[in-house]
């Protein structure tokens, strides 16, 4: 995907107030920033992922920099709110804000793959709220989350009441609803 069409994707549809979480690597930072303003976000925090190897050591080997190996990357966050009377950002009631860190440190795992810890960060920030994951692949699928991509095979939905709407509207798509141990849908 080039920047453009990065630019030109629909995000602005998917809500009216909420936050958006993106990962970008060193650089591609300032597109990320620009993404975050072109779909109406503002930026106002980022997290930085330290990859570490087995070892928990830091990996030396990172193939991204231009310069130097990269050994982070870094998942910009932003928010898209109402201003008041000042100017300043009037952050949703929802939100939780000040309870986790800036900084995940975590073992790399397959190409791609991010680490498990920040969809905690996500969930304790944004407690009860829907959750889209845009280009996610089957290990990123979860209960709580919508994940959308081209690697999936099928849509992985949790909910049955969304499940069976999409199902409604495109009865040609594949539509999963998982199952947990006992055989009972979750």
């Amino acid at each position: 995907m080039t920047d453009d069409e990065m630019r030109a994707m629909p995000i602005p549809m998917l809500q009216d107030e909420g936050l958006l979480f993106l990962w970008v690597t060193g650089r591609a930072m300032e597109v990320g920033r620009e993404c975050l303003r072109v779909w109406g976000y503002t930026r106002v925090d980022e997290v930085i992922w330290v990859k570490t190897n087995q070892l928990q050591r830091v990996i030396r080997t990172g193939r991204t920099g231009h310069w130097l190996n990269h050994t982070k990357e870094h998942m910009l966050v932003g928010v898209k709110t109402v201003t008041d009377e000042n100017g300043h950002l009037k952050f949703p009631s929802w939100a939780n804000r000040g309870l986790d860190t800036d900084v995940i440190v975590s073992e790399v795992r397959e190409t791609s793959r991010k680490p498990d810890e920040v969809y905690g960060l996500i969930e304790r920030m944004c407690p009860g709220g829907r959750k889209i994951e845009i280009f996610g692949r089957k290990h990123n699928t979860r209960p709580g989350w919508l994940t959308l991509g081209n690697q999936l095979g099928a849509d992985q939905i949790y909910e049955e009441d969304l499940a069976a709407r999409i199902k409604a509207r495109y009865p040609e798509r594949a539509v999963n609803v998982p199952h947990n141990s006992n055989g009972r849908k979750q």
